[in-house]
């Protein structure tokens, strides 16, 4: 293979993450996958005079968003079951939706769909936790989208798994297929402590500090859950996992409506991040996740859509523009999450609760080439007099560019590799199915 051209990407404006300034006269300079170079235009065009140059007129560049928290394959379920609280969403319609449809070809095919979604609107990173992370992560890696896939645990069977030990197993085997792959990274993903007991998340514990493996475990979500358990063992979840030592800064904590000061504390001092998904919070009326409290308390706060059932969508600029909103009511202080701070749960964060950051998450030397170019030249961008703040509260973005490791996956706002009409098919056909009950 050729040995590849640098690349210089000159945008109107850059947002590093690096920091909260926007660069003006600025490019980044690209080879293969990573970020060679940030400097002024004038002078990367000197020193990479082989370089190809691509001007990003009325564009801003910036890190691609990362979504910490879905279930990708769920994208196929979209509206199947609306406007219920989250036991009855789940109970009546969810898990026995699953028990029907979920495979290996479900899971597989609702992932491309979903991926191509998250592709478009600007999003080059996800974390899934669902059945058959081997098939999301194949997907992923034959895309070429960035991924880290959470194998479900739970105490009981499913069509994916007999019980806590076989879903383990899995997801120790599958990491041994990816462990070596550049896109695509394997964890646990205990469901809840409500559907998981002692004894598989202790095993948990002990198998991740052996493998390095992140966890991933929805918590809180809902005002039963906590009573339930507070009824049922006489601890808060937050308690009863520190207890259990399961805690650590590789867990990341999924929705965390229901926050007292302990929790505060607990989360705190074990360095857990705090996965917060508005969206569908809003949707299940499951609660409000206090971000503003969390992020003075230093606990670092990433973004996910969750699934397609409760949000519907996988549009992480809805959910930061959403997020930056919902903080501000809960808080009851017009500057709580400025709009800089959303934006930094939907990149930075979102890497450093993935334990990422050293590789995406930014812009910077070395790092990688995960990048989106949003354009301002359409009438619900105009004017601007700060790009920062249409990012977060202006809801009309157009994502015109995004390289996932270097390689372009959209240009001008269509795919490169995907074909989207293939794709709205293969939709419809698991629709028919599901609707007219066809296995």
């Amino acid at each position: 293979m050729a040995n590849p051209k640098s690349i210089i990407l000159s945008p109107k404006w850059l947002l590093t993450m690096e920091s909260d300034d926007v660069l003006v006269n600025h490019s980044v300079v690209m080879k293969a996958d990573v970020i060679q170079a940030i400097m002024l235009t004038e002078q990367a065009l000197i020193e990479f005079p082989e370089a190809k140059h691509i001007a990003l007129d009325d564009q801003l560049l910036m890190p691609g968003l990362i979504n910490t928290h879905g279930h990708v394959a769920m994208n196929l379920f979209k509206g199947l079951a609306d406007d219920l609280p989250l036991m009855e969403w789940l109970n009546d319609h969810i898990w026995p939706a699953e028990g029907k449809w979920v495979s290996e070809d479900f899971v597989a095919d609702g992932a491309k769909i979903a991926i191509a979604e998250m592709l478009q609107s600007g999003t080059t990173c996800f974390s899934d936790m669902y059945f058959y992370p081997d098939a999301v992560a194949n997907v992923s890696a034959e895309i070429g989208m960035r991924a880290t896939c959470y194998g479900p645990v739970l105490d009981f069977p499913t069509p994916y798994g007999s019980g806590s030990d076989d879903y383990i197993e899995k997801i120790v085997k599958a990491h041994d297929e990816f462990k070596h792959h550049p896109l695509i990274n394997i964890g646990f993903g205990p469901h809840a402590p409500y559907t998981v007991s002692d004894e598989p998340l202790n095993k948990i514990r002990t198998l991740s500090n052996q493998l390095g493996l992140p966890i991933q475990i929805h918590l809180h979500e809902t005002e039963f859950e906590v009573a339930d358990a507070l009824e049922k063992t006489g601890k808060r979840p937050t308690e009863r996992l520190e207890d259990l030592n399961f805690f650590g800064p590789d867990v990341q904590a999924v929705h965390v409506t229901q926050v007292n000061e302990t929790d505060v504390e607990i989360l705190k001092r074990n360095g857990v991040h705090v996965i917060h998904c508005p969206e569908s919070n809003l949707k299940l009326a499951s609660g409000f996740c206090p971000i503003h409290k969390l992020s003075q308390n230093g606990i670092n706060v990433a973004l996910g859509t969750d699934g397609s059932a409760s949000n519907n969508d996988l549009n992480m600029f809805g959910e930061l523009h959403t997020a930056a909103l919902l903080a501000k009511a809960v808080a009851k202080d017009a500057s709580a999450i400025p709009a800089i701070d959303a934006l930094k749960m939907a990149t930075i964060n979102g890497a450093k609760a993935l334990g990422m950051e050293d590789q995406i998450g930014s812009l910077a030397n070395g790092k990688q080439a995960d990048m989106i170019a949003i354009s301002f030249n359409h009438i619900a961008a105009q004017p601007v007099f700060d790009p920062v703040s249409h990012l977060a509260y202006n809801t009309g973005h157009r994502v015109n560019h995004v390289w996932v490791a270097g390689r372009q996956q959209i240009k001008n706002g269509q795919f490169c590799h995907l074909n989207e009409s293939q794709l709205i098919e293969l939709a419809q056909d698991w629709s028919n199915r599901i609707v007219n009950d066809e296995l």
